[in-house]
């Protein structure tokens, strides 16, 4: 059977994910900007939810995935208080500035992970040398590989996931993300020869605030300041339902 692994912000959606149906969740604080590391306490919140693989995105800020060096130490202080905090595993990934895989960066993580899973995530899709960039995050120990195939999204991508699958055989898991829903998760499954998949599975929630100050934002004045996304239940239900036989 093909695995569910979700992305989910908040306790709320990490249990949508987990009574729809995902086996896993990839837990992200301010998934506006493709996810940082979740607060200790979302983490530790999140942690007491029975039934669901937990791991957490290891990524220090927004922007571009080439960090310093005070940056990495945070990460990796980050991957040990979500080891200590019982995480499944950690989802990680670091660039060079020429676009290839940061290797001292992230055998620092997967040493830091000790024995936990470990995901390299999306930065991969920005990489330079698809096929060698894979052999190197094969090689640094890392389980899995997030990717929408170096494409806008997984459909799009299908052929190079495939084709990276083929090359990369039984050393690492190969994980099709972005743009994942339920009219196209069992064809992205097929067209890859992959058995787990990447879905947001998000709907928009409105608040509840009767009281709304106009004229100001908490961010991008092109932001709604006060309606949010949270994982639809019914959308995990549905992905898992057409992957099912998978």
């Amino acid at each position: 059977m093909a695995i569910l692994e979700v992305c989910a912000g908040s306790v709320q959606s990490a249990v949508a994910a987990r009574d729809g149906g995902a086996q896993r969740i990839e837990l992200c604080g301010a998934l506006e900007v493709g996810g940082i590391t979740p607060s200790l306490g979302l983490l530790r919140s999140v942690r007491k939810v029975e039934g669901l693989r937990l791991h957490v995105l290891i990524r220090s800020r927004g922007g571009d995935f080439h960090y310093a060096e005070e940056e990495i130490r945070a990460m990796e202080e980050d991957i040990r208080i979500a080891r200590g905090e019982g995480a499944d595993g950690v989802v990680v990934g670091a660039l060079r500035t020429d676009g290839t895989i940061d290797e001292a960066a992230v055998a620092r993580f997967v040493k830091a992970a000790d024995g936990m899973a470990v995901t390299f995530h999306r930065a991969f899709d920005v990489a330079a040398q698809p096929f060698d960039s894979l052999d190197r995050i094969i090689n640094l120990g890392c389980n899995r590989l997030l990717t929408s195939g170096q494409a806008a999204t997984a459909a799009a991508g299908a052929d190079m996931i495939r084709q990276m699958r083929e090359h990369a055989g039984s050393r690492i898991v190969l994980m099709p993300g972005c743009g994942v829903n339920s009219r196209n998760a069992a064809d992205i499954l097929r067209q890859t020869g992959t058995n787990e998949i990447h879905a947001s599975a998000r709907c928009l929630v409105k608040s509840q605030m009767s009281f709304r100050h106009s004229g100001v934002s908490m961010g991008s004045s092109e932001d709604d300041a006060f309606d949010r996304y949270e994982t639809s239940l019914d959308e995990v239900s549905r992905i898992a339902e057409e992957i099912r036989l998978i």
